[in-house]
């Protein structure tokens, strides 16, 4: 399955609007269902790519939700994934076997959390709870808020409730002030009403002016001027620096030495992350996740295909394409203020030009539609590189976050 479908996410907000996990699934093709050895092989191929023999887990404190049947539940990849992160969907019918009964219950002694798919409200209490963790609460029809009454009153504390899909910033808000507990949807991609950001902050708008230093390749006395000015850029540049993801081997105590042990592509990189994640939008922590998780994928799906170097500016245009919800900009305006490669900006504004598709794409892995599929072969990336590359990008975004 790994070698002829594609994986698709959708982030799990908390009522905070952080992101608190992942759901992965195939994307599911029209007339092609999935079978239970499908779904056997995502657990398998998911668990080979975020679990590291040294690092261990490489989604750090992120839950991963994938669906499952019953035939899976002693599937020898599950042992491979940390079950204080695993999350398994099944259908409620399921739990009438009472073989399926046992083997969930084996698995939730075990810390592995299961979360029940199409339960009546009225289940909600006792009957679910020696079985599931979680029990996923789908709204249909337009008064989202009344049925989300309907489960916040049938709900015990121990079990918690996953919305889905929750398409409206009023739907979300009814929904966290009645107690659900996660939400599942794409709202996190519209703006907010009544949201105040607009435009750049003052952080923002010295790193952009130090974007363009780097770029111009000013002097270091001029670039390490301007730092001066924002102290807690200092602080995060001489972090990072200093972080063993670096791995610079020596403590750097001053700006100067920083710049000089950076370099000025590694630099210009580190803004570009930098601008995104300055962001004071009420809803750009998952914003921001997902900015940067399309940068690194971006670049990662045009690293064997275009010339060396020309990773960066995939990095770039994934980690812009956001840019404009997170500062309440239309792109056009945004990217006025910003110099960047025209073949970048073609990017940005129409999905044209070289980098385009490859920003395309990595959008589409955000969606359950045939443009996954479609975008890959007008590329010539097969689904077994692009899989791979997505689960590398959220590893990296990780870390990243840290």
């Amino acid at each position: 399955m790994h070698q002829t479908h594609f994986i698709v996410r959708e982030p799990l907000l908390d009522p905070k609007q952080r992101v608190i996990g992942y759901e992965l699934c195939w994307q599911q093709r029209a007339g092609q269902p999935l079978g239970d050895a499908d779904l056997e092989r995502l657990v398998a191929f998911v668990a080979d790519h975020v679990v590291d023999e040294e690092q261990g887990w490489l989604l750090r404190d992120k839950i991963l939700f994938l669906d499952a049947v019953p035939a899976m539940l002693s599937l020898d990849a599950l042992h491979a994934l940390p079950p204080e992160r695993t999350v398994l969907s099944l259908p409620v019918r399921d739990l009438a076997n009472p073989d399926t009964r046992a083997a969930v219950q084996a698995l939730r002694a075990g810390g592995v959390g299961i979360s029940i798919r199409g339960a009546d409200p009225a289940l909600l209490g006792k009957n679910l709870s020696p079985f599931a963790s979680y029990a996923e609460v789908r709204f249909a029809g337009a008064d989202v808020a009344a049925q989300a009454r309907a489960y916040a009153a049938a709900k015990q504390s121990a079990l918690r409730l996953v919305g889905r899909p929750v398409s409206t910033w009023q739907d979300f808000d009814a929904c966290a002030a009645l107690g659900l507990d996660a939400f599942v949807g794409k709202l996190h991609l519209t703006p907010r009403p009544g949201n105040p950001v607009k435009g750049m902050n003052p952080a923002q708008t010295i790193i952009l002016q130090l974007m363009q230093m780097v770029q111009n390749n000013e002097d270091v006395p001029k670039i390490e001027a301007v730092l001066k000015r924002d102290p807690a850029l200092i602080y995060k540049l001489l972090r990072f620096i200093n972080s063993a993801g670096f791995g610079s081997g020596r403590d750097i105590q001053s700006l100067r030495q920083a710049i000089a042990m950076l370099g000025y592509a590694p630099l210009y990189r580190w803004l570009v992350l930098l601008l995104a994640t300055a962001s004071t939008s009420g809803y750009s922590p998952v914003l921001m996740e997902t900015a940067v998780v399309r940068a690194r994928l971006c670049e990662l799906l045009g690293q064997t295909y275009l010339p060396r170097g020309e990773g960066e500016h995939l990095f770039v245009a994934g980690m812009f394409s956001l840019l404009d919800r997170l500062l309440g900009l239309p792109m056009k305006e945004v990217l006025d203020t910003i110099q960047l490669p025209e073949q970048v900006v073609q990017a940005l504004l129409g999905r044209d030009g070289v980098y385009g598709p490859y920003l395309a794409l990595a959008e589409a892995c955000e969606l359950n539609s045939d443009l996954v599929a479609s975008l890959a072969a007008s590329l010539e990336i097969g689904p077994v590189d692009v899989n791979k590359a997505h689960l590398s990008a959220l590893a990296w975004a990780q870390n990243v976050a840290a």
